[in-house]
């Protein structure tokens, strides 16, 4: 695949380690897979499943991206909590869909930073790779292989 300076590519691994559980392998280094699964009664509930993995990413990437623009106005910033609160509804054909994400932010601010504060809440969602992404809707490109005999 030849990419343009404009493009960048990543990718993670799933192995089936369960009946609806599989450990994602993010291919980094001494950093160890991450077991997914299902909820009760389908799967056992050994980890996140991928709607609780979504909000995570749109979670982390917000935070991140308030932090780094926190970090660019010198403000200092001493933690941060962020509660994301995803709402599941069943489509026309009843099949459930993730129908919205809350993202809730409350960084933990040395005094005096209100100013950095309210500058980079109009500035740091836009820099959110994953949250804008899901916004606008990713398109997916599906394909089953059948395995080699």
């Amino acid at each position: 695949m030849n990419l343009s300076e404009e493009e960048r590519t990543f990718s993670v691994s799933l192995e089936k380690t369960g009946d609806y559980a599989f450990d994602v392998d993010f291919g980094l280094d001494r950093v160890p897979a991450l077991r997914v699964d299902e909820p009760r009664p389908l799967g056992a509930g050994g980890g996140p499943n991928a709607s609780m993995m979504l909000a995570a990413a749109v979670g982390d990437c917000l935070s991140t991206s308030l932090l780094f623009c926190l970090s660019k106005a010198r403000a200092e910033v001493r933690g941060m909590k962020t509660n994301v609160e995803g709402r599941l509804v069943r489509n026309e054909r009843g099949r459930w869909r993730v129908a919205e994400l809350s993202v809730e932010l409350v960084p933990d601010m040395a005094a005096g930073g209100e100013a950095q504060l309210n500058r980079c809440s109009d500035l740091f969602e836009d820099f959110c790779i994953v949250g804008k992404s899901v916004e606008q809707g990713i398109p997916l490109r599906i394909r089953v292989r059948r395995p080699s005999s």
